[in-house]
């Protein structure tokens, strides 16, 4: 009990399995958030109808002490016809600490229910940044990280055989 409420106090938060595994969040923090409207004020002239574009990215770091560093990434596009209306992109980072979970269970974690904690950080600075340039508010769409993560694994597979071969 006391190494719960010492945990809480110091803002992480553990999470314990009956086999002894352990997974906290030692922090969460925006890395970059950044808005362009470079086509402004004229845009705003146009019907927008826009082609919106959205580039999703994540990346793994390898801390010391069974800590890893997961970063989130969302850039979203906004065009009408060839014009730009805005580029909005979030960055958001998590430091993980994570012991007694086997290598292959690790890294499915740290690129899905990691990245999964991040998403409504993320999902809420674009719709702000957007809302703030004065644009309607761009709703990012739920995403299936196991979906991606598994996609990812097979076009890895994939590219293996096609080099042994």
């Amino acid at each position: 009990m006391a190494e719960n409420e010492n945990a809480a106090n110091q803002g992480e938060q553990k999470v314990e399995t009956p086999e002894g595994m352990q997974l906290m969040v030692q922090t969460i923090y925006a890395k970059d958030i950044s808005f362009e409207a470079p086509n402004s004020p004229e845009i705003f002239l146009e019907q927008y109808k826009p082609e919106i574009n959205v580039n999703l990215n994540n990346r793994v770091k390898d801390l010391e002490n069974d800590s890893y560093e997961v970063e989130l990434q969302v850039t979203v596009t906004s065009k009408v016809g060839e014009k730009t209306a805005y580029i909005a992109e979030v960055k958001y980072g998590a430091v993980y600490g994570i012991k007694g979970i086997e290598d292959e269970v690790r890294a499915r974690l740290l690129r899905t229910f990691c990245c999964e904690q991040l998403f409504p950080y993320v999902r809420e600075a674009i719709s702000e940044a957007v809302s703030r340039g004065g644009f309607p508010r761009f709703v990012l769409q739920p995403i299936n990280f196991n979906a991606l993560y598994e996609q990812a694994q097979q076009q890895a597979a994939q590219q293996q055989g096609e080099a042994n071969a």
